[in-house]
This record gives structure tokens, sequence and C-alpha cells, in this order.
């Protein structure tokens, strides 16, 4: 076989495809970033230092519009779906109900080395969709009956109960904590889990919390300490909100005591309230810890402290996620419905129903209770 000239380079015999599937990419990917930079001044409007830096800024709130793993997966979204546009022989603009329903139908079938993808993915890509062509000036009409009646096709045929995720007891956080040390590290994973679980926090917004308020750029609330418990000023998703947690009847149950422990041996009195650790668990840094330990750290103690052993390994990492402690506080807090609600930053108390489960299903016997 004749080897190529050393002034050629070695793909320059393969097809131009895969080239120009990349030139395809590297242009949608501009075409994404002029959307997103669309805000600009009116044509009959002359430009001056002011009224750029004011673009700029607006240009920042609209990214901020939206969370950022929400930008993330819209635009993959829409690369997924300029692809499958390009594939076909089509383009993704201006919106077409007919291709969508199209697009819809292949994700629900599966193609090629691709997996058939659930009803909530899909549901999903279809807003992600929405979302991008609402950025670029159009509108995607989800009523259409080519989207519409595709869409409640494959719910029919595919749809499947929600996979939730196990709640964690009580006598669970408990096995969890005792398996973490007590040095620094272990200090800082025994807050987070105990402040996770009696907050009924979201592993983002445990992370995303400083000490002070307005500590850090960015920041997604702070603490403050008093003497009956601790209030976190959160922003999530449904907006800001409080959150009220009350010091536990002892101290190595307390979620209080143990945020205290932590940030006094950590010495932390300024910025992000978890941070990484040095290697060796003795020295905390200034990096903010990322959302995905608490995820590792749940799925860790888990395995540890030998909770649901009665299952594979496997299945029992399946089981647990970061969504558990706020899943374990709305199954096991026994007061009135409407507190849980108000903890967990829910709009409805049916979205509060949705997270209360527990391996006893008939904790509560309606049957008893209607006189049978």
């Amino acid at each position: 076989m004749s080897k190529p000239p050393e002034n050629q380079s070695p793909n320059a015999g393969k097809s131009s495809s895969a080239t120009s599937g990349a030139t395809d990419d590297t242009q949608c990917d501009e075409r994404d970033r002029s959307s997103r930079d669309s805000i600009t001044l009116p044509a009959h409007v002359a430009g001056s230092g002011t009224l750029d830096r004011l673009v700029d800024t607006a240009r920042d709130y609209a990214r901020a519009a939206t969370a950022e793993n929400t930008n993330k997966a819209y635009a993959a979204d829409w690369k997924n779906f300029a692809r499958w546009c390009r594939l076909k022989g089509t383009e993704p603009l201006p919106p077409s109900p007919e291709m969508i329903g199209l697009y819809l139908a292949d994700l629900a079938g599966g193609s090629g080395p691709s997996p058939a993808l659930s009803v909530s993915t899909i549901e999903r890509r279809l807003s992600g969709l929405a979302w991008n062509y609402a950025q670029r000036g159009f509108t995607l009409d989800r009523k259409n009956r080519h989207v519409a009646t595709v869409l409640a096709g494959i719910k029919r045929k595919h749809a499947r109960p929600p996979v939730q995720k196990e709640a964690i007891l009580p006598e669970d956080i408990l096995a969890m904590v005792a398996t973490l040390g007590f040095d620094l590290r272990g200090l800082r994973d025994r807050a987070i889990l105990l402040l996770g679980y009696a907050g009924g926090l979201r592993r983002s917004e445990i992370v995303s919390l400083d000490v002070g308020k307005d500590d850090t750029i960015g920041s997604g609330g702070w603490i403050q300490i008093l003497e009956d418990g601790a209030v976190l000023t959160l922003n999530a998703k449904s907006g800001w909100r409080e959150v009220e947690t009350g010091r536990g009847s002892s101290e190595q149950t307390c979620p209080v005591h143990a945020l205290e422990q932590w940030l006094h041996f950590a010495k932390i009195d300024f910025g992000p309230v978890f941070v990484r650790t040095a290697r060796d668990g003795k020295t905390a840094l200034d990096a903010r810890l990322s959302d995905k330990h608490v995820a590792r750290l749940i799925k860790t103690t888990v395995l540890t402290s030998g909770i649901r052993a009665d299952l594979p390994k496997k299945d029992r990492l399946a089981l647990f996620s970061g969504h558990s402690l706020r899943a374990g506080l709305a199954s096991n807090a026994e007061v009135d419905e409407r507190y849980v609600q108000k903890q967990l930053g829910h709009t409805s108390a049916e979205m509060t129903r949705r997270y209360q489960r527990r391996r006893d299903r008939f904790r509560v016997n309606l049957t008893k209770a209607a006189g049978l």
C-alpha cells in the first residue's frame, strides 16, 4: 500500500463528509453564538461607549434568564436537532412542524446505534427546541397536529411510570454519617449530609451557599446561624426562599452543630461554605465544591453503611442520588404537609406528594381509617 506524500495529510484520501460534518458543526456553533448575542442596538441608533456597555450588560442578563445547566441542555438539544436535519437533507430554520414530528418519532424509535429515548427526555428535547426557536425570533407551535399527535402517540405507546430515587430514612442518615471520620473532610461531609437532609435541599443549593450575603459573585444563597438553628436564604428554581433548619436533639445528629464544627475547624468565615480539602483531608482549600460531590458522597456512604444490603451493589447505587435527601425529609417528617411543602420550596402540594415515599407504603392505612 502506498503511503501519502509527506506534505499531504494522512486523512486526505478519506471522504470529505467527515470534514464537511466538522465544518457544519463549527458553522452551527457560530450561529448559536450569534443567536445568543443577538441583543444589539437598533439600526437607527448610533453606537456609543455607554450604549455598547449596556448591550453587553443586557446580554449577560439574557444568559442569566435560565440556569446554567438548563442553558447547556438546551444548547445540546439544538445541536442534536441541527445535526439530524443536516443528515436528512433539510434545515432547522425556519421551524417545520412536519419535520419536528418526524424528529420526535425518530427519537422514540431509535435509529442506528442510537437507543430510543424515554418520553420525559423527548419532552425535554421538545422544550429545548421551543426555547431555541424563541431565541431566534421564531415560534414553535407545540399544539400543531404534526407535533401534538405524534407526541401523544409516543406517550400512549412508550410512557412508563417515573423512576423515583429511594428516600433516605432517619436510621439511614445516621448510619451514613457514622461512616465518616473526624478530619476536615469528614466534618465537611457530615455537615453536607445532615444539612441537606434536614433542609430538604437540592445538591446544587447545598454547594452554592456562602457564609454571608454577597460574599462571591454567582452565589446561590447564604447562611445565618442563630441560637435555635440556622436560616438559609436560597436562590432556588422557584425564586428566593428561606429554609429554617432547627437544632437537633443531640450534637451527634444536629445539622447546625455539624455546620458550626466544619466552619470553625476549617476556619471559614467568608466565601463558599463547602470547599474542597487537600488530599490529606486536613486543609481546607478555596475552591467551591461541585454539586457532583454531593451525589458521590451519598452513593459512597450508602454502600459503606450497608443500606439496602439485600440488593446488588449496582442496584443500590442506582437507587440513591442527591434527590434521596429531599425525598427523605418529605417522607419522614411527621408534620403537616404544608410545612414540608414550604421547606422544599414547592409551589403545589401535589409536587410535595411526589417526594413522599417510604418502604412501609401502608404507614397511613385509609382502609382502617374509613372503618373497615
